[in-house]
């Protein structure tokens, strides 16, 4: 209980501390790469509970002629690089701490098509 209350509140005061960050870098990415501005993605939580991990876009949305996403490469620009290499892309996570479905101690949530190569210890840590 102490560590949950723990990490909301800390979430808390680093999301109000980091509030011009989150503005800033909100806006560069509306101008440079339009909506929507964050990228959500599933992935697995505690005891396997499936969960919506919020993270700052980073790359465009650009699709070849028929109709398919660039590679990665290719959509990653300046800024989505820049993003990525100070771990800004990172800082909406703390929302997903603050709704408790992260911690800020314990493994890092991998995809959720991972789940089902898990070993028995690797599920225990889940």
């Amino acid at each position: 209980m102490a560590k949950l209350l723990f990490d909301k509140l800390l979430a808390f005061i680093l999301i109000f501390l980091f509030s011009p960050v989150y503005i800033a870098v909100s806006i560069l990415i509306w101008i440079k790469m339009g909506r929507p501005i964050c990228f959500r993605q599933l992935r697995p939580g505690y005891k396997g509970n499936i969960f919506c991990i919020y993270k700052f876009r980073t790359m465009t949305n650009e699709k070849n002629n028929k109709g398919e996403l660039l590679p990665d490469e290719q959509r990653l620009i300046g800024l989505g690089k820049f993003i990525r290499s100070t771990s800004l892309d990172e800082l909406p996570q703390l929302f997903n701490v603050l709704k408790g479905d992260m911690s800020f101690v314990g493994p890092r949530p991998l995809l959720v098509e991972y789940l089902d190569v898990y070993n028995s210890e690797q599920k225990k840590k889940a």
